[in-house]
């Protein structure tokens, strides 16, 4: 994963509420386990008619790399567990979600991934609804949200997982890096731990 201490980009607004996740990677592309080319598929069925003619929706309309930052209705993410959906978003060229509500497994899988949820007060994501592609600042080192006109919004992330991703690291790549400090705590505590911690 990048590493992430600042996002600052254009928005892309979808202002639905509960936007689930079948809606953001329909369950029939969930037969991989590749990360890689499921972006295209990302909100599959607003961006293609059936014949895969491609719509008018905003989705076609605007460049991903000019708008990493979607802002969502409440209750972003809803529904599946799958994590599918966000690494469908990273693919596709986002890199935060912004919504006054998100999932709670979607918020996990997200933050597992490098994808940032920032969840926002209803002012804030009222005015974020109303001016679409507006160029705004996410500092996750400060933990808030720069609006044009120089106002600052407050965010919450989990200590852990803002962590990772400053650092551009998963759970696995945490545990791994301490690889050194955990064979040393071993050996301080004698064969029992590491026999416990090394059962094979």
């Amino acid at each position: 994963m990048d590493p992430i201490t600042r996002i600052h980009s254009r928005t892309l607004v979808l202002p639905a509420t509960d936007i689930d996740t079948d809606q953001i990677i329909p369950a029939r592309f969930l037969t991989t386990t590749a990360r890689a080319g499921l972006g295209r598929h990302a909100f599959e069925d607003w961006r293609y008619d059936a014949d895969g003619t491609p719509t008018a929706h905003v989705l076609n309309q605007l460049d991903p790399g000019d708008h990493r930052i979607l802002v969502g209705g409440h209750n972003f993410g809803c529904g599946s567990s799958r994590e599918h959906a966000p690494w469908a978003l990273l693919d596709y060229g986002f890199r935060a979600v912004i919504s006054t509500g998100i999932a709670d497994i979607f918020t996990a899988n997200s933050l597992k991934n490098g994808l940032l949820p920032v969840v926002v007060d209803e002012p804030a994501h009222r005015w974020l609804l109303d001016n679409p592609g507006a160029e705004i600042d996410i500092d996750l080192e400060a933990c808030v949200v720069r609006l044009p006109g120089d106002r600052e919004v407050a965010f919450h992330i989990e200590p852990f997982a803002r962590y990772c991703l400053l650092q551009g690291i998963d759970q696995l790549g945490f545990l791994l890096a301490k690889n050194d400090e955990i064979a040393a705590f071993e050996r301080q505590a004698g064969p029992d731990v590491s026999a416990a911690t090394n059962p094979n």
